[in-house]
């Protein structure tokens, strides 16, 4: 269905209303209401938060826990609530309570929202229904354990909030937490290891797969033939790989002080390689004195990222598994692209390398730019910039020094980031028209 002249497509909708939702957020966040000094926010502080909030990145030029009120960060736990699991989730819910019927167009933006394909509207509706059941079971669960776990610091109404707070933001992999070291205190708990962990991996993993998953376990509890789709494969496999590796590199390549026993450091690498490649940006390590190693597998972590349809960023573990069969199958000779038995289309092939080619060239200007205009060293820019694109929010210290053009940058890398560049290029670029014509083929040189 093609939109008539002059009308918006659902992809300029969809960037449209993140932009409000953001717009909105920075003005809320700016009123002296929000902030402990009673004064009003510069807005280009408020518009970077916010953006953080709704790219669910973490990135913030201020301590959450002491500069906001608790009016402030209700407003920011409501802007990455939003963010992690998208605005046309609320809007489909809530047409869905009212009996309202879900218009084609507006069904067209949903699907776009959260990277599905399917026109089956009853099909959409369910799986919007699913999003918000599964985010709210496992938000729900992780506040209670949370809270459970800081009674024993905290009074029951400052548990019960610092749990709800940190279960979202971890679901939602957005990573804001309200102490000034993030996580650091509990780096050697099995209880909040364990925890956040589990609720950014499910958060990171996807709807899709996550859906997949549960039909697959109801099917074998009634003894019925299925099987977990290719998407759900390839995402899992990937997600695995990518944070043993991480894991891996930080353990063997850090420093680690004498009286951090071999468990702790197991809990330590492997909670900072979860975060870092389900995007949820919290830490228990010092990020800047990180070695030069582990700092550069963060960076390639926090740039693939976690899966599509999930609450985190990146160019998401499928894209990079499609890259990866691709180039595997072209140096094996193979004219067709397969994996676990399937073969993949080539317009999938050709997203995941644009997608791929996109992030690169974003993160090249951002360089040049910041690079130009920022006193910090090419690493922690690099650092902070992928951390801005992949909507992660683990930084090397640098964010409250950044200048107002670098946080202007940061601001449109996370708002990419969280869109997604194609989308954002897509809504510029694409026209809904017909190839009629075909010019001949002919042949080039490459390599």
């Amino acid at each position: 269905m093609s939109p008539s002249k002059g009308r918006l497509t659902p992809i300029q909708i969809l960037v449209l209303g993140y932009a409000a939702v953001t717009l909105a957020g920075a003005f809320l966040l700016s009123l002296p209401i929000s902030n402990s000094h009673g004064v009003w926010q510069p807005f280009i502080d408020s518009l970077f938060v916010a953006t953080s909030g709704i790219s669910t990145s973490g990135l913030s030029p201020v301590d959450i826990g002491t500069y906001y009120t608790l009016f402030g960060q209700l407003v920011l736990m409501s802007i990455f609530q939003i963010g992690g699991i998208g605005y046309m989730t609320f809007i489909i819910f809530i047409a869905y309570l009212l009996g309202e019927k879900i218009s084609v167009w507006t069904g067209m933006v949903a699907r776009e929202s959260l990277a599905t394909r399917s026109y089956d509207w009853g099909m959409l509706g369910n799986f919007f229904r699913n999003v918000l059941f599964y985010t709210f079971l496992f938000e729900f669960v992780g506040a209670m354990i949370l809270a459970v776990f800081w009674m024993r610091e905290y009074s029951l109404a400052r548990s019960l909030y610092l749990g709800v707070f940190h279960s979202i933001s971890a679901f939602c992999t957005a990573g804001f937490a309200l102490f000034p070291s993030s996580l650091m205190n509990w780096r050697s708990s099995p209880t909040l290891n364990m925890t956040v962990n589990i609720i950014s991996l499910i958060g990171g993993i996807g709807f899709f797969v996550l859906m997949d998953i549960f039909g697959l376990l109801y099917k074998r509890w009634k003894k019925l033939p299925g099987h977990l789709s290719l998407h759900s494969k390839l995402a899992l496999w990937v997600t695995l790989a990518v944070i043993v590796i991480g894991a891996t590199v930080i353990f063997s390549a850090e420093k680690w002080p004498a009286d951090l026993n071999l468990a702790d450091r197991l809990w330590t690498s492997t909670f900072q390689s979860i975060s870092a490649s389900t995007t949820d940006g919290f830490n228990t390590l010092d990020i800047g004195a990180m070695s030069a190693a582990s700092l550069t597998m963060l960076i390639v972590l926090m740039f693939i990222g976690a899966s599509p349809g999930s609450t985190g960023g990146g160019i998401k573990t499928t894209t990079l598994g499609a890259i990866f069969v691709s180039v595997g199958s072209y140096l094996k000779g193979r004219r067709r692209v397969r994996a676990f038995e399937r073969e993949f289309p080539l317009t999938t092939v050709l997203r995941a390398f644009t997608i791929f080619a996109l992030f690169i060239l974003i993160l090249l200007v951002d360089l040049i730019v910041l690079g130009n205009v920022e006193r910090a060293s090419y690493l922690q820019l690099f650092f902070e910039i992928t951390s801005a694109l992949g909507n992660t929010g683990l930084s090397m210290g640098i964010t409250s020094a950044l200048t107002s053009l670098g946080k202007a940058m940061l601001i449109i890398t996370m708002f990419i980031g969280r869109v997604g560049p194609v989308t954002i290029a897509m809504s510029f670029l694409a026209k809904p028209t017909r190839e009629s014509l075909r010019f001949p083929e002919e042949d080039i040189f490459v390599g």
